[in-house]
């Protein structure tokens, strides 16, 4: 058995099938970690869905910034962007299963025996595990129940950003879904900086990529996110892999296998 974390596939269909090919992914007997954002900008979003939702206990998922917008959308609380390509998914005979589906899963993912950690973007340097976990469940029962659309609804903005145990109702659900979905660079006062998407190395003044920060949490665990294609799989920091290393964008899809730390790509424009 062997667990592979992959970064975000972004409905990269025919590349996540031939990675899968490449680490000889065998769903009865291994387990997938996926890091979110399985779906937009890519071309197959639909496919990268149904393939995902039929592994069952199989893999392992947490939620993105892009999985976020396509629920929004799907509400109609969002409108589509020009660079979305989620028309296809939300059009499917199947899309109420699939995006229900898709809702119900967490925002970090865990696994104390592997000494793993996962989330989308990373957990800020002012939480330590047991916050990011206790935080995040928060979100996931309030998407789990009757108040989910309401919940999206009041989910997207840049406001607030930074963390306080003050914050109450919708603020302080943005800003952990904000944290954990759309985090790179923040202030020594865990304050987010939301706009840019640079390399590591262009940081604005007064910022700095989340991960070069002391962190409680990798204290305590080994932390696993995507998010950020610029990074190339790269952070400099022993003990936090980045997985995104931007497929959609023509580079690489990529699975790093947590019993050995060994590293497995295939190019963008591969084939099943």
């Amino acid at each position: 058995m062997a667990t592979y974390a992959i970064g975000d596939i972004q409905g990269c269909y025919s590349e996540f099938r031939q990675l899968l090919k490449e680490i000889k992914f065998h769903p009865q007997r291994d387990q997938l970690w996926l890091a979110g954002d399985l779906v937009n900008r890519g071309e197959g979003s639909l496919e990268v869905m149904r393939y995902v939702a039929d592994l069952g206990d199989a893999v392992r998922v947490v939620l993105g910034n892009h999985d976020f917008h396509l629920l929004g959308v799907a509400c109609g609380l969002r409108k589509s962007k020009r660079s979305d390509t989620l028309d296809a998914l939300l059009k499917a005979k199947d899309a109420p299963e699939l995006l229900a589906w898709l809702g119900q899963q967490p925002l970090l993912h865990h696994d104390p025996e592997l000494n793993f950690v996962m989330t989308h973007a990373g957990i800020p340097p002012a939480w330590n595990l047991a916050k990011a976990k206790a935080l995040a469940a928060e979100v996931e029962l309030e998407m789990r129940s009757s108040r989910q659309k309401q919940l999206l609804e009041h989910l997207f903005g840049n406001q607030p950003r930074r963390w306080s145990d003050d914050l109450k109702g919708y603020e302080r659900h943005r800003c952990i879904v904000n944290y954990l979905t759309r985090m790179r660079f923040c202030a020594p006062d865990s304050s987010l900086e939301l706009e840019t998407k640079s390399e590591a190395n262009k940081a604005p003044k007064g910022f700095a990529p989340w991960f070069t920060y002391p962190s409680p949490a990798l204290q305590e665990t080994r932390l696993l996110f995507g998010h950020w294609a610029a990074l190339e799989g790269h952070t400099g920091v022993a003990g936090i892999y980045a997985l995104d290393t931007g497929c959609v964008w023509g580079n690489q899809l990529t699975a790093l296998c947590l019993e050995d730390q060994q590293i497995f790509q295939v190019k963008a424009g591969a084939k099943k």
